[in-house]
């Protein structure tokens, strides 16, 4: 069975000329959880919003190779098309109408897509209690979870999620984590994931993705990265040794990574 989606050998540019991508290839499996991992700046945020062809909105586009989806090429088609064959984003920095409250946010998604919208509150239970707040009074955490329940309305097949646990406190970013997992078990909605932290993301993901300077660098089952040396020191803070970081190159960290 092919994969869900498959990006081949893409090449992304922002105008004019600043190439962010490099002949990057990543499939993602139906009905897995996918992530991708990697330092700020390294390219993740701009392969999601290629995937979902909001880059054009920032002068972006594909320049190189395709991305298709259940067979589908939907390189640099509008964010609307793409939309209609299941795909949902879910932007870092939670975009969400913060002027006005969780009901009026969910009701404004209902307009566009329908569905059911006590989902948000099944897989949210304390934007319940919200519901008459002001989005812009919530914490960073519930308006994450309003950004994802907000998703769900769309009833999508593919979900693209981007930093989720960005700017979160350790306690919050358990409990959205764990709602992604359910999300993903109880929906089977296929994820792709974009993290910084890695270490949450490998805790719920199946296979994973190292990216850097807009390459992918490393790749493999999610158990497997975990218990990488590699991976262990640069991404989730284990090591047994201690050793300078003072003038450490990406590219110097281990052979098989240049």
């Amino acid at each position: 069975m092919p994969p869900m989606l498959e990006v081949k050998n893409v090449e992304i540019m922002y105008h004019p000329f600043i190439l962010v991508i490099k002949n990057l290839s990543l499939s993602v499996e139906k009905g897995s959880i996918t992530t991708l991992i990697g330092p700020n700046g390294a390219g993740k945020s701009t392969l999601l919003k290629a995937i979902s062809g909001v880059i054009k909105f920032e002068r972006g586009r594909v320049t190189k190779g395709e991305i298709v989806l259940e067979g589908k090429n939907i390189t640099n088609r509008d964010p609307d098309d793409i939309s209609s064959h299941g795909l949902v984003y879910v932007a870092e920095g939670r975009r969400i109408f913060h002027e006005l409250t969780v009901q009026e946010n969910i009701d404004a998604v209902l307009y566009r897509w329908g569905g059911d919208p006590d989902i948000v509150y099944q897989y949210f239970p304390r934007l319940k209690a919200r519901r008459n707040v002001r989005v812009g009074y919530l914490s960073g955490g519930e308006q994450q979870m309003l950004a994802i329940g907000l998703a769900l309305l769309a009833k999508p097949r593919i979900m693209l999620l981007d930093e989720p646990s960005l700017g979160l406190a350790p306690k919050l970013v358990t409990m959205l984590y764990e709602a992604i997992r359910e999300i993903h078990e109880r929906e089977g909605i296929t994820m792709l994931l974009a993290e910084q932290n890695a270490k949450k993301a490998l805790e719920i993901a199946d296979y994973g993705y190292v990216i850097e300077n807009g390459r992918v660098v490393m790749e493999g089952p999610a158990e497997v990265l975990r218990e990488d040396k590699d991976i262990k020191e640069f991404y989730l803070g284990i090591s047994k040794t201690k050793r300078s970081y003072k003038n450490l190159k990406w590219y110097h960290r281990s052979k098989r990574w240049i």
